[in-house]
């Protein structure tokens, strides 16, 4: 082990079984969402972790910086599935901070970017773990990977989900995301700007399958289900640069929550968004 990771290896915290926890709050930072890379924080107050790490090692944590939060406070990586734009920094910030990083076994072996990492503990989607306090359960979702997963994040009463990189919405993407205070939801493309978009005809089709990603009139569907009236705050996350825009997006999603307190707003590509603060 390197003098680094001995200097880090008080922040590792094994994967534990599933349990009830107790206490307050989430705060939340898209650090990035789109093709062109995908990071988000989460801290509950006493662990952070990264869901995802698809920007360079510099540039998450630049963004962190950005936003008063220190890179070295973070305890963990979560892997949701091996597309570049999800694993680009996963491995050097692994090393760099000496971070454990949460991984199913069909995402580890498609993964051949990521090198040596500090520490790795095998996920299964449908089965709960822990990191510190935060209960987090990962679920199957339809996309072209080998295991892509999806996430919910809970402590005490504070439930979190996160869904993207999917093709089609299934029962059990609803069940799992039922109930949540905050949703991270993708809001891909617009049909047709897809449709009539400069991608070639292949490409089209892939995005437009079963595993391919969402558009926005799939997603105001599926928010018309899982709307509540605990539900404080929506995030629109991965759209397309080219085949959507962040105010086609809102207009297309946002009316499905009309008379609500339920806020709504597309996480940026290009910067750090604010932080979310859920059930604080």
């Amino acid at each position: 082990m390197h003098e680094q990771d001995n200097i880090r290896s008080k922040n590792r915290l094994p994967a534990t079984p599933s349990a009830t926890t107790t206490g307050g709050g989430f705060s939340i930072c898209m650090l990035a969402s789109g093709s062109k890379g995908n990071a988000i924080y989460v801290n509950d107050g006493d662990t952070a972790i990264l869901i995802d790490a698809g920007l360079s090692g510099i540039e998450i944590e630049r963004r962190l910086i950005s936003r008063n939060l220190s890179p070295q406070s973070l305890n963990a990586i979560v892997v949701s599935h091996e597309h570049g734009d999800h694993i680009k920094g996963v491995g050097v910030l692994s090393r760099r901070y000496g971070l454990p990083v949460y991984i199913n076994i069909g995402t580890a072996a498609a993964c051949d970017r990521l090198g040596r990492l500090f520490e790795s503990h095998k996920i299964v989607c449908g089965q709960a773990f822990n990191i510190g306090r935060i209960n987090i359960h990962p679920f199957s979702l339809s996309h072209d990977a080998a295991d892509p997963a999806g996430f919910t994040l809970q402590r005490g009463g504070v439930k979190i989900g996160i869904a993207t990189d999917l093709g089609t919405v299934t029962g059990m993407v609803k069940t799992h995301l039922r109930d949540c205070q905050t949703l991270v939801l993708e809001a891909n493309h617009d049909p047709d700007m897809l449709i009539n978009g400069s991608y070639p005809w292949p490409l089209k089709q892939r995005i437009q399958s079963r595993t391919g990603h969402l558009s926005n009139e799939n997603t105001r569907a599926l928010l018309a289900e899982l709307k509540h009236e605990r539900l404080h705050q929506v995030i629109l996350a991965h759209l397309s640069e080219e085949n959507n825009q962040p105010q086609k997006a809102l207009r297309a999603i946002a009316p499905v929550l009309s008379g609500s307190r339920t806020l709504i707003e597309v996480a940026p590509q290009y910067h750090a968004s604010r932080i979310f603060r859920i059930g604080q």
